[in-house]
This record gives C-alpha cells, structure tokens and sequence, in this order.
C-alpha cells in the first residue's frame, strides 16, 4: 500500500471514529434530550480542544485530498459498482453535509453559539424543516461512504468473514438509533416550542443576541462559495484528465498483448490492469487495484526481461500467495516494453483467492500418494432400490470414507460416482503421506464395516469396495472452473493407483498397495502377498501386496511416528 492509501485510509479511520462517536450520542435522543445533552459534554470534551481539532480536520483535509490525487492518478474511470456507489456517496458530502458544520461549528467559534442539541434539533425541527431531510440524507451517505471503505479494507482479512454478520448489524443498527434518537427528540421539542415563552428561553440560551441573521448570512454565503469550489475542482481534474489522454496519445505506445488475441496500444507507464479496463477486457481485481488482494495477477507470457521490477509492496504481495518470478500484479507492472500477459484468475473471482493460500496451489510437482476406493456391484443394488435409498445409502458411504480420509491427515480430493479420490502428503512429506494412506484405507474398510451394519435389513449380502494405492511424483494444484474448482493432482501415479484399485476385483482382495507405498510408509506388509504386475499404460511390471481386508493394514493417526497394527477409529454414519 503507497503512502497516498496509507492516508486515506488513516484519516478514513479517524473521521469513521468521529461519526460512530457522534452517531453514540445521536442514539441517546432515544431516552431523552437531557441524556443527549449529557452526551454532549463528553463528546465535545473529547474533539473540541486543540489536538482533537487539528486531527480532526486534519484528517478531513487529507481524506480530500487523497481522494482527489486518486481520482487525478485513475488512468480510466472504469471501476467496480461498489467502487463507483462509494465514490458517488462521497461526491454527496461536499453538497450535503457543510451546512451542518458551518451552523454548529462555525457559528460556535464564530459566533459564540451554544450549539446545543436543542440548538441542532430546534433548527432543523421548527425553524428550518426542510433542511431536516438533508441533514438525515447527509448523515446515512457519510456513514454508508465510511463503511464501504471500511469493508474494503477488512474483507481480505481471514478473521472478516466470522465478524462481518456483527459488523454489518452494527453498521445497520448504529444510524437506525441514532435517526430515531434524532426524530424521537425533536418531535419533543416541535411540542414544546408551540409554547411562546418556553421558545424565548431556549433563543435565549442560545446565546446568539442579535447574531441569528449573521448567522445564517454566513452559513449560506459559505455554502455558495464551497459548492462552486467543489464543482471548478471536479470540473478542472475532468478536464485534465482529458487533456492527458490526449497528450499521452502522440508519444510512444506500449503494446500488451491477451492470450484471446486481444492486443492493446497504451502509454507507457499506465498499468496492466488500467489497460485492461480502458480496452474493456474483464480483469479479476477483488480489491480495486490497491494491490492489496494479488487476484489481478498475470503470468508474463514474453518481454519479462524489459519490464521494471517490482515494487517491495508487490513482492510482499507476490511472496505472500508463493507466486514464481513469471507471475506479476497487473494492477502495480506499469509496462515500458511490449508484453504478453495471461490473467491467471478469471474476472468474477471470489475473496478467497486473494487470501495467503499454500504454495503449491499455484501447480508443483510434487511427491505424494494416491488412493482411489470403489463400491462393488452398487449398479446391482441401486437397480433394485428407490431412488431416495439409494441416495441415502451414498451419503452414507460417502461421508464415511471421507471421515477415514480426514482423519488419517489426507485431502479429500473428489467423488466419481461410487468412487473416492484422495491425496495424501500434499503439505507434508512423500514418507507422511504413504504412513497417511495406509491409515485411510483401514479407517475406510471399518467404516464400510459400520455401513454394512447399519444397513443390514436393508441389504441382500454386504457392500464390498476396492481400494488401490500408490506413490510417486505428480502435478498438484488447484484446477477446474468456477464453483467446480478444487485441489487435485495429475499424472501416472493418478493412473496407477486407480488401475490397482481396479485390479482388486481380478484378484478377489480388499485392497492393492504398491511395494513402493510399502517401503516409503516403513510399513511391514510381508504377512500379504507379492505379486509382480503390468500396469496398462506402463512400460515393464510392479511389485504389489494383495491385501483381502483392508483393515488389517498398519494405521496410525497424521502426525507420523511409529507404525502399528491399531485400526484407524471411524465414527460410524448416522
């Protein structure tokens, strides 16, 4: 994060403090106005002395300004509906909320205003109704504006999503309160100022004099001078925002090429992501282009040796999710050479992929082991069943094998049909993960057994799986479309040990394990039979223990250690 985000976001936080606290005492309007003036005191106590003012202000002359130098550097006004609603809400403020500041503040330092609640509330509830509806409208867009930014903020922080209910009750309940403490009052005090003496007193205790018309000649010429101010700024960085693309037109271009063909000629110095959204290409971008989330991340395809490097702020980024040096943020590599990117996440990514995740997601070869298991004769037994037991019957199952998969420390990777994918060792070593496996199909075959005896009236002879197993190197990440992507791994040891699991039936066991599996876990698998098989899609033969119960393989639990002969303890399916 650059230091222009860095101030926005601090002075962000202090003015979001300041409301929330102002909202606090709003809210107290609910019990009385008394309780709002004894609020009061503590508000006031808190922000009107002179380090709280210079924050306070501070802060609202740098939110200003960095908004400005923000919308100055966007390179295109292109941005998400989120971005665009909280960018709108904070064009609202300058025309909603300075009447408010200008009556209180200003006339109290000005003017010597006391500028009670009674103050607040008389003015907008009697004297001048019709700016009560502004004021609300004001209050619910700084705060609707402070909470985006907020949410912007938090949501990529992996504790948001468990907090982000209260939060968003808070952000909901907070102005709801303060609204009805607000109206609550004043229609109190719209009772009591029929009353003509009671309304002299509280002119009086306002301590104006003869200061109103002042007053009010100041609030509104101010006004006129500060939503002509806003629209000439607005209206002077449009235009040269204009003018700088037209400047920016008649030097050098920098070409970036897509891998669907698309090429785009830009200026150099405008960013991967800015290009992308000025030709109109979708580009993931969960954050904005902050360069906070990584989810905009390319792989560069050519010219990676003319590119500037990159910033220690997108290293942080790029080391964070384990990126390899080929892979750049889109939103922070500002090309000067002609490049060729592939957006590596599609645009409607979610949150989650721009949270740290394991390295080996990115797609590493990697050592691990493979279990594949599958019902016996299931087609049989479904033929002869309704529908709604067989559906039930494999939710049985399934649930079964993939408690004795997690429970051996290993990564349910899939269900194909009656079938279970799982891998073992993606996150610890090639040994663990063989130890793992073993463990698993032992946990799977007395789950089975559970299975079997829960459904003993049900069916006509006992379900019977197959299970095969085997080690080696393969291609590990995370693959697949849309909601359909997942961890999982490919290659020839995918292949084989599915092709051993097959083999279960041609030699009447429970379970095929290869030697190598044998010999990696420590595991001594000598008390089954050796046999030397061929692989189809193998070259020569394999060594492979015949295993007839499952069960009776070494398991232990994932943290490694010591084999045993101990069964893996399955919690039965209810």
């Amino acid at each position: 994060m650059g230091w222009p985000r860095k101030l926005s976001l601090g002075s962000g936080l202090v003015l979001l403090v300041f409301v929330t606290s102002h909202f606090l005492n709003h809210a107290l309007g609910n019990i009385s106005l008394a309780a709002m003036e004894a609020g009061r005191e503590i508000f006031t106590a808190i922000w009107r002395n002179w380090p709280a003012t210079i924050l306070l202000y501070g802060a609202i002359s740098l939110h200003v300004l960095m908004a400005l130098l923000a919308l100055w550097r966007r390179r295109t006004l292109r941005m998400s509906l989120t971005e665009g609603f909280q960018v709108v809400l904070a064009l609202c403020i300058p025309f909603l909320m300075p009447a408010h500041v200008l009556a209180t503040r200003g006339g109290h330092e000005l003017f010597g205003l006391n500028d009670s609640y009674l103050f607040e509330i008389l003015s907008v509830w009697v004297l001048a109704p019709e700016n009560g509806w502004l004021l609300a409208a004001g209050l619910v867009v700084v705060w609707s504006h402070g909470c985006i930014g907020l949410h912007q903020w938090l949501r990529l922080r992996p504790w948001y999503g468990r907090t982000r209910p209260w939060l968003l009750t808070a952000a909901l309940l907070l102005p709801s309160l303060a609204l009805s403490g607000f109206a609550g009052a004043g229609k109190q005090i719209a009772i009591w100022a029929q009353d003509k003496t009671w309304m002299e007193a509280a002119m009086a205790s306002f301590k104006l004099g003869n200061s109103l018309p002042a007053l009010v000649d100041f609030v509104y010429g101010t006004l006129d001078y500060i939503f002509l101010g806003t629209a000439i700024v607005l209206a002077a960085i449009l235009l040269g925002r204009w003018l700088r693309r037209l400047w920016s037109r008649r030097g050098v271009r920098v070409t970036i090429a897509y891998p669907d063909g698309h090429e785009v000629a830009v200026e150099p110095g405008l960013s991967i992501l800015d290009a992308s959204r000025l030709a109109g290409i979708a580009h993931a971008s969960v954050c904005g282009g902050r360069g906070r989330c990584s989810t905009c991340r390319v792989r560069i395809a050519a010219g990676q040796s003319d590119l500037p490097p990159a910033s220690e702020n997108e290293l942080k980024v790029l080391a964070r999710i384990g990126a390899p040096s080929s892979v750049r943020l889109a939103c922070q590599l500002r090309p000067t050479a002609a490049v060729a990117v592939v957006p590596l996440l599609p645009p409607n990514v979610s949150l989650q992929s721009g949270r740290p995740r394991p390295n080996y997601l990115q797609g590493s070869e990697r050592e691990i082991a493979v279990l594949f298991a599958d019902l016996r004769a299931f087609t049989q037994f479904a033929e002869a069943k309704l529908p709604y037991d067989v559906v039930f019957a494999l939710n049985q199952y399934f649930r079964g094998m993939g408690q004795a998969v997690e429970a051996a420390g290993g990564h349910l990777d899939k269900f194909i049909g009656d079938g279970v994918m799982a891998l073992f060792g993606v996150e610890t070593s090639l040994e663990q993960g063989c130890r793992q496996a073993l463990a698993a199909a032992a946990g799977m075959a007395q789950a089975l057994e559970h299975l079997n005896h829960q459904l003993r009236h049900d069916l006509d002879q006992p379900l019977r799986m197959g299970i095969g197993v085997h080690a080696g190197a393969a291609i590990v990440g995370e693959m697949g479309y849309g909601p359909a992507t997942s961890v999982t791994a490919v290659g020839d040891i995918v292949n084989t040990a599915s092709r051993l699991e097959a083999m279960t039936k041609e030699f009447a066991v429970q379970a095929v394990v290869s030697s190598f599996v044998a010999d990696r876990a420590g595991a001594d698998l000598n008390a089954f039979e050796v046999r030397q098989v061929t692989v189809r899609g193998r070259a020569g033969t394999m060594a492979v223990h015949l295993v007839p119960d499952a069960r009776e393989l070494p398991s232990q639990g994932p943290a490694g250690g010591k084999t045993s002969r101990r069964r893996v303890r399955v919690k039965a399916p209810a």
